[in-house]
C-alpha cells in the first residue's frame, strides 16, 4: 500500500482507527535501526540526565511452556516506568537494497538513546542482524539496550495483517528460531526471550504452535504513531498523553520510514522524566509486575 505520512493524519483520530493505520503502517514499513560501528556511536556516552546501568540484570530463563504468554503493559500500581520499544524490520525486499548501499538504519537515534541514557528494548528481525551484524553487536554489548526477537523476514504470522506475506502454515516455530539464530551469528550478546509479532498480528494457533520457543509475545499499549512521521510535535503529544504506569510505547528506528523519530525522543524523554516517569527496559516491567 502507499505510504500515509503520520503527519498528514490528524492525532486526534478515533483511536480504533488510528490504531488500524499505524499498525499498517507498522506492518508495511521498511524500517530498522542501528549504532555506528565508530568509537564515538559503540560507546555509551558520559553525559545524559541519569547514571547509565553500571551493570547488566541477569536475562529471565525461559521456561517450558504449552502456549505463548502475550505481555501488553507492566504494572499500573508498582511506580511510573515506562519501556520505550524500537523495531527493527528488514523485509525480504530490503537485503539486496541495502546490499546496493542503501541506508535503513538510524545511528543517530541510538546515540540519542545512550547521550540521555535511556534504557531501550530493541526488537529486531534476524535479517536485519544478517544485514548489520557489526551493529547488532554493537546494540547487543551495551548495557543500555536488550535485543528481543521481531522474526526472521518480517512476514506475518496471522492473516490478514496489512498487506503483509504470511509465514508458511506450520513454520512460525522456525521462523523464530531463524531469527535467535542470526543474532547468534552476529555475536549479539544480550538476548532476551521475547518476541514481537510482525504487525502485532497473532492468532490462538499461532500461539500455541511457537510455544515451544520459550518465548513471551510482547504487544504494546501506546502506539507512538512515528511511521512515515515528518514531523516530531504529534509522535512526541500521542506519546506524552497516552503513556501510563507499566506502559510500553512502539516506536521505529529507521531514517527512512521514522525520519522524525529521534526528534521526538529529544522531547519525550525529558518531558516523561519532568514528571516523574523512570525509562526501564521490557525485562524490567515482565520481571516486576
Amino acid at each position: 500500500m502507499a505510504p500515509i505520512p503520520r503527519s498528514r493524519r490528524p492525532v486526534t483520530a478515533p483511536p480504533a482507527i488510528a490504531l488500524a493505520l499505524t499498525l499498517a503502517l507498522l506492518g508495511a514499513a521498511a524500517t530498522a535501526c542501528g549504532g555506528s560501528s565508530s568509537a564515538e556511536e559503540t560507546e555509551p556516552a558520559s553525559t545524559g540526565t541519569s547514571a547509565a546501568p553500571s551493570s547488566r540484570p541477569t536475562a529471565p530463563k525461559p521456561k517450558a511452556q504449552k502456549k505463548t504468554p502475550v505481555f501488553t503493559h507492566g504494572s499500573r500500581t508498582r511506580g511510573k516506568r515506562v519501556a520505550l520499544t524500537f523495531d527493527a524490520d528488514m523485509t525480504a525486499d530490503q537485503g539486496p537494497r541495502a546490499a546496493r548501499g542503501e541506508r535503513f538504519d538510524n545511528p543517530a537515534l541510538i546515540a540519542t538513546l545512550r547521550r540521555l541514557k535511556v534504557p531501550a528494548t530493541v526488537f529486531m528481525t534476524g535479517k536485519w542482524a544478517d544485514q548489520y551484524p557489526g551493529q547488532a553487536k554493537s546494540i547487543g554489548k551495551d548495557p543500555l539496550f536488550e535485543v528481543a526477537n521481531h522474526s526472521y523476514s518480517h512476514h506475518a504470522f496471522a492473516s490478514p495483517c496489512y498487506g503483509l506475506p504470511t509465514v508458511p502454515r506450520g513454520g512460525a516455530r522456525a521462523d523464530v528460531e531463524k531469527a535467535f539464530a542470526a543474532f547468534r551469528k552476529a555475536g549479539v550478546e544480550h538476548v532476551v526471550p521475547y518476541f514481537r509479532f510482525p504487525g502485532g498480528c497473532h492468532s490462538p494457533a499461532v500461539l500455541k504452535e511457537i510455544g515451544p520457543t520459550r518465548v513471551t509475545a510482547v504487544q504494546w499499549d501506546v502506539v507512538s504513531g512515528d511511521a512515515f512521521a515528518k514531523n516530531p510535535g504529534p509522535v512526541a503529544a500521542e506519546v506524552l498523553d497516552k503513556v501510563r504506569p507499566g506502559s510500553v510505547v512502539v516506536m521505529h528506528c529507521t531514517r527512512s520510514a521514522a525520519p522524525a523519530t529521534e526528534a521526538a525522543v529529544k522531547k519525550i524523554v525529558p518531558e516523561l522524566r519532568a514528571k516523574g516517569y523512570e525509562f526501564v527496559k521490557v525485562s524490567d516491567l515482565i520481571q516486576n509486575r
